[in-house]
């Protein structure tokens, strides 16, 4: 197989993909949110056979991907639901944290520009809510921040599934030929 074939650009998403779920566990972790965790690390786990499987030329591991894919683009796009608030979801439930602990998204006071200033309690007297209100002087809101780790998932989910179809029929093909000679 040549040096740009399905093949090796499977290789590639795999490792890109590999690397940005890392990321992605990181920050999870920083922020408590255990659903994103067990999701992520069975994520990790699911490419890496992928990865395996396309190296060692093993279809049934390049299956198993590309099912999990599946299942990976629908998290992901539930994730970005969740952060635009879209059908009926909210950023502020207690989905992604399994309701354990009280944390959100790691993002949320520790986003890039974000300045976390300790306000005096009196001033939240007359407030019917101190969690209205947001981090001052962020460059990019949290929610924003989550859905573009997510969106980015999904591209390389989607190209990930047609380039893990295209090798799984490679295999066959290959297969084939190799039991007919």
């Amino acid at each position: 197989m040549g040096c740009c074939s399905g093949r090796c650009v499977l290789i590639l998403l795999c490792t890109v993909q590999l690397i940005t779920a890392l990321e992605r566990q990181a920050f999870d972790f920083l922020g408590y949110q255990w659903a994103p965790i067990l999701i992520n690390f069975l994520h990790i786990i699911v490419v890496i056979l992928g990865l395996f499987g396309t190296i060692q030329y093993h279809p049934r591991y390049v299956i198993l991907y590309v099912v999990w894919t599946v299942f990976w683009v629908t998290w992901n796009i539930f994730i970005c639901c969740l952060y635009l608030d879209l059908g009926g979801l909210s950023k502020e439930s207690d989905y992604m944290s399994l309701g354990l602990s009280s944390h959100g998204s790691w993002w949320k006071d520790s986003g890039p520009g974000c300045e976390n200033k300790d306000l005096p309690a009196a001033k939240w007297q007359g407030e019917d809510s101190p969690a209205l209100i947001s981090t001052l002087g962020c460059v990019l809101e949290y929610q924003y921040i989550e859905v573009l780790h997510s969106a980015l998932q999904l591209v390389i989910s989607l190209l990930g599934f047609v380039f893990g179809c295209y090798v799984v029929s490679v295999f066959s093909e290959e297969e084939d030929t190799y039991l007919y000679k």
